[in-house]
């Protein structure tokens, strides 16, 4: 299981859990085992940005990279967002082999329309080794199995949300890997803070449901959750505290 948070910014309250001198994102990687960058969105990040990063971390953290805005919310994956799209992946290529996932986050007035969307998912899925996720939040994407049917067709997994838009919102979709959430799968959750969105805490039950959900999955699935409630820095709290009741759950194994 990984766990972290959308950025690593380490807030004067939780600082002290994350021991030791040196860049934020050193002492963060100690402790949490991955990270979803989501300033990739508002701005580009030149190489060298990513390659020292990917410097700071141990050679099994991992980085989530969100797609810029420029592409799903400007040109709506069409071709007008090429020349970003291959600015993004040659910035992105200087994560290395810790580059696991990209995030697509598509706004929220983005309908499924699997003629128009496939060239996108499949070009990029055929530009990366890295795992494609796509956060939807157009209805349609929800309401049609066919959107789900494309997803995994194309290989591209649906990240499970909180607070979810619809019911089957909340668990991840679309791709989950050849044996349905066995081997291969990556099952990516995004809980970005109910009922202040980005704002609220997660209290230490919900947290507890989570992870009994989490353990009912295949072992061999890999679930990536990311707190994203970083608006008042509910995120740092609540990934270390799933951390640890994970630790006690696998401790009790």
């Amino acid at each position: 299981m990984r766990i972290g948070t959308a950025g690593w910014s380490l807030n004067r309250d939780p600082a002290a859990l994350f021991p030791g001198d040196g860049h934020q994102l050193q002492r963060y990687a100690r402790v949490l085992n991955c990270v979803e960058i989501n300033s990739s969105f508002y701005r580009p990040h030149q190489p060298a940005t990513y390659a020292r990063w990917a410097a700071l971390t141990p050679p099994d953290f991992r980085f989530a990279v969100k797609l810029p805005r420029t592409i799903t919310h400007e040109a709506r994956l069409g071709e007008a967002g090429e020349e970003a799209l291959q600015r993004f992946l040659g910035e992105t290529a200087e994560l290395g082999g810790k580059l696991a996932v990209i995030l697509v986050q598509l706004p929220p007035s983005l309908a499924f329309d699997a003629r128009a969307q496939r060239p996108f998912f499949e070009r990029l899925a055929a530009r990366t080794p890295a795992a494609i996720v796509c956060e939807p939040r157009h209805a349609s994407w929800f309401d049609t199995p066919a959107a789900d049917a494309a997803l995994a067709d194309w290989r591209i997994a649906r990240a499970g949300a909180d607070p979810a838009r619809r019911p089957s919102a909340a668990q991840p979709g679309g791709w989950l890997g050849p044996a349905g959430a066995g081997r291969g799968a990556l099952l990516y959750w995004r809980w970005h803070g109910s009922p202040q969105l980005y704002r609220s805490p997660y209290t230490r039950d919900w947290l507890a449901q989570r992870l009994a959900e989490l353990r009912r999955w295949p072992a061999a699935a890999e679930h990536w959750c990311i707190f994203d409630n970083t608006a008042q820095g509910a995120a740092l709290p609540n990934a270390l505290e799933l951390r640890a009741l994970e630790l006690q759950a696998l401790a009790g194994d």
